[in-house]
């Protein structure tokens, strides 16, 4: 067992022949029309989108994964090496935006980033590397019926909020500690599904109304840490740090230059201490989608002038790219039996950081876990089957940890 590299079973690399051939490509690949700042109605977004997806489908795939009240595609366009499939061993990230759909700025961040990513494969090595080792999914609006309904942007309330039948999306989830008996509406449902047609690690969800990166959990029990006002998942430590990644790299968000007292510290809080929230999509995502999500305020102003949105990308450009690069920390591997068939639904878990739903290998038999560097001890059982693994101290930030365990009948 070794860790770093692409060791393992089913780990796909890259050769530097490959690496040129695509370099090349890449300066042959036609680009997409400059994407202007300004806000972009549903048409003008899903042009874009498409031309996107017709300009380079070697590396992207657009699809809808449901429709809104009104009857809206929910669009997501799907960025990486095999778009189109899962492949072993490459970790899913998503980010979301405009779930309020007054909330626009992360909207048209979003599409910013999609133009960011295809233009510079094959020019920009940070960018290609991410590509070539990480399948991302970009989802710019969840509301696009709340954003049409905004009618005279304003900075604090705007219609558009909710979803055309007057829900809040952020509402409008299961939630693990307390019933939420209210009625699922058909983009809560298209995301509830999506979750279970990949195997999502990590993602960010994109609001606005403040400058912040907000972890779970947002709702809780005493057992969680509610009696201390906040309410702390195992991985906490992991949630700071992903938080804080984002953060750190947005100097608004790190000073909080909203004009307004919230006792942020370093521009990250805790959901639950900032205020509970019941259903909301990242505790959802963390219990039972085994992804960890955070939530990123981006603008004090929920529906900013457009003559305001360059100094938006500048600000979170680098924030955005750094994020997804957090996919890869930790361990990921495979279970197999003494037949060498990958086992599904194996409970893999870290010991002391167990889940409330406890995390499951996928049909692949691979699982992927988001740690830090240090020691810890990984269970993963199947009947009567126990295997444990010790990892040791610092393990690479950049290049996670990889293990293949096959197991064999214990008596």
């Amino acid at each position: 067992m070794e860790g770093g590299g692409d060791v393992g079973r089913g780990w796909v690399g890259y050769g530097k022949n490959m690496d040129c051939a695509r370099l090349w490509l890449g300066l042959l690949m036609p680009a997409v029309a400059a994407l202007d700042f300004s806000y972009h109605h549903q048409p003008e977004m899903e042009a874009f989108l498409k031309n996107v997806a017709q300009n380079y489908s070697s590396i992207t795939h657009l699809h809808s994964i449901g429709k809104s009240v009104q009857g809206r595609n929910l669009w997501v366009l799907v960025v990486g090496r095999s778009p189109r499939e899962h492949r072993i061993g490459i970790p899913e990230f998503k980010y979301v935006a405009n779930m309020h759909g007054d909330e626009a700025v992360g909207r048209e961040l979003l599409l910013h980033l999609i133009e960011y990513l295809v233009t510079r494969d094959g020019r920009d090595p940070e960018i290609t590397n991410l590509i070539n080792s990480t399948r991302i999914h970009i989802m710019p609006s969840m509301n696009p019926d709340g954003f049409e309904a905004v009618v005279k942007p304003d900075c604090f309330y705007n219609d558009g909020r909710d979803n055309s039948n007057l829900y809040d999306l952020n509402r409008n989830f299961p939630d693990a500690f307390e019933l939420n008996n209210v009625t699922r509406q058909p983009e809560t449902v298209a995301v509830m599904t999506w979750l279970t047609t990949e195997t999502f690690v990590l993602s960010a969800n994109l609001h606005g109304g403040a400058l912040v990166a907000s972890y779970p959990f947002d709702n809780g029990v005493p057992a969680t840490g509610t009696l201390y006002s906040r309410s702390l998942t195992p991985d906490d430590d992991v949630f700071q740090y992903l938080a804080n990644t984002y953060a750190s790299r947005n100097p608004d968000m790190k000073r909080n230059s909203c004009r307004i007292k919230t006792g942020f510290s370093n521009g990250i809080v805790n959901g639950y201490s900032w205020y509970p929230l019941k259903g909301g999509m990242q505790d959802y995502n963390y219990i039972w989608a085994q992804c960890f999500e955070i939530t990123l305020e981006l603008s004090c102003c929920k529906y900013p002038r457009k003559e305001k949105l360059p100094s938006f990308w500048k600000d979170n450009k680098d924030s955005l790219i750094e994020y997804i690069k957090q996919v890869h920390i930790g361990v990921k591997g495979q279970v197999f039996d003494q037949n060498e068939t990958p086992l599904s639904n194996v409970t893999v878990e870290v010991q002391d950081r167990k889940h409330i739903c406890p995390y499951r290998t996928n049909k692949f038999g691979e699982y992927y876990l988001l740690l830090l560097p240090g020691s810890y001890v990984i269970e993963i059982k199947e009947l009567s089957l126990f295997h444990f693994v010790i990892l040791s101290n610092g393990i690479n930030h950049s290049t996670p940890y990889q293990q293949d365990n096959s197991f064999s009948e214990q008596d």
